[in-house]
């Protein structure tokens, strides 16, 4: 029986620009124009972007940070991790800050951070420079990314989250591929004008968000602001059996390409054999497969469940994986583009999935949207980190070993995929 309403709108929101209303699961549903809505996604697709842009953005210029920073390459894949881990510290509080004090405040106080931090980074002169600047780039990068789901849901309910939610991740989808691109050709420039990139395109979105970027948790729906608050928040999020095996799936299913992203330096220049200025021959195709999984999920609202379209996800995934397996087993040196097309399919799978993982968690805990983003987002750049620092720089020197780890992250995210469908199931009996 329909309400009246929309399809994916909420019955409860006011159809005025920057109104705001609150639904019976005491969550805030805040309604913009159309045109606000576009300019909306978009700038938040660009604060998102920040965080692969502070990763991709710099790996040609790899060999000459080397040279002139006095660094091997085993610490230069250090300033990819300590990034990572800075970024999964602070992500614990970011949602949770925002959830407290505002959307707009954290996200414009972090963003400007960052600039600074990306700054320090360009005026280096020794490695242990550059590696505490990366540290608090890495502090202040996830703020976008992480309110910047919370905002989605304040804004957007059912199918319409859905396609918003894909919507910017398929715009995310294409900075990683962009970034390399552009610091292989600043390069000409020195290894500096990569930071020099990341601090003006930062500067850009603080100039947009200051004009347009709405404020969605108003005061009357926040949360005080108490470190002890915080935790009993993030405690009652992990309580959750359902949320803990969903964050794991979501981590480990982005894990299988991002073990390729994060040995990109070592699988482009040694592996495939190019040059500095040639990065775009894998993030090209492979981004391009996330893209495509993005504008998938998108299309999936309102059509399939979202169980169905992670399902689907994982079984392209896996068919990318063992092909990508297969290959290494049987060809003794890779070739472009056969060494990169089993990759953009286990992309393609890895895109699907993300956005409806992330959705099925926000929905866990509508009241603590910006503290369930970052505890979402801590889970997976533990394991990002993790994979950085320490399993891609073990496997990455063998094409053989890229694939088997790959595939064995797959295996690892549907198995958490098919745990947290079976506590779902059983939460349901116990309900009966």
């Amino acid at each position: 029986m329909s309400d009246g309403t929309e399809p994916g709108k909420s019955p409860h929101a006011i159809p005025l620009e920057g109104a705001e209303s609150r639904t019976p699961l005491g969550e805030v549903q805040i309604e913009l124009s159309p045109a606000r809505r576009r300019l909306l996604l978009v700038m938040l697709a660009g604060f998102s972007m920040i965080g692969p842009f502070s990763i991709d953005t710099f790996f040609p210029a790899f060999p000459a940070m080397m040279a002139a920073l006095d660094a091997n390459a085993w610490q230069m894949q250090q300033t990819l991790s300590i990034y990572l881990v800075a970024y999964a510290v602070m992500s614990l509080f970011h949602g949770g800050a925002s959830d407290a004090l505002g959307r707009r405040p954290v996200i414009l106080f972090s963003t400007a951070v960052f600039v600074l931090a990306s700054v320090g980074c360009a005026l280096s002169t020794s490695f242990e420079s550059l590696l505490a600047f990366r540290f608090i780039q890495g502090l202040s990068a996830g703020a976008g990314s992480i309110v910047g789901r919370a905002i989605v849901r304040d804004c957007f309910a059912g199918a319409e989250a859905q396609r918003a939610m894909s919507l910017i991740h398929m715009l995310f989808g294409i900075a990683p591929a962009v970034a390399p691109i552009v610091g292989g050709y600043l390069l000409v420039f020195g290894w500096e004008s990569s930071f020099w990139f990341l601090t003006v395109f930062a500067l850009a979105l603080i100039a947009l968000a200051m004009v347009a970027l709405p404020e969605t948790c108003p005061p009357p729906h926040r949360h005080p602001w108490s470190l002890r608050g915080l935790a009993k928040g993030y405690a009652e999020i992990v309580a959750s059996a359902r949320f803990r095996w969903l964050a794991l799936c979501a981590g480990f299913n982005f894990a299988a390409v991002f073990v390729y992203i994060s040995s990109a330096p070592v699988f482009v220049l040694e592996h495939l054999g190019f040059n500095e200025q040639q990065f775009a021959a894998f993030f090209v195709p492979t981004i391009a497969g996330m893209v495509i999984g993005a504008f998938a999920a998108g299309r999936m609202a309102g059509r399939w469940t979202a169980a169905r379209g992670v399902r689907v996800a994982f079984l392209v995934m896996a068919m990318g994986g063992v092909i990508n397996l297969a290959q290494a087993l049987l060809v003794d040196q890779p070739t472009w583009p056969w060494a990169v097309l089993p990759i953009t399919l286990i992309a393609v799978g890895v895109a699907t999935a993300f956005p409806l993982l992330s959705l099925m968690m926000l929905d866990l805990f509508p009241a603590r949207r910006g503290g369930n983003s970052s505890m979402q987002m801590f889970i997976s750049l533990c394991i990002q980190a993790t994979v950085a620092g320490g399993l891609a720089p073990t496997v990455n020197g063998s094409f053989l070993g890229l694939a088997v780890t790959s595939l064995g992250l797959t295996a690892i995210g549907w198995s958490c995929w098919l745990i947290a469908g079976a506590v779902e199931r059983g939460r349901s009996a116990d309900a009966v």
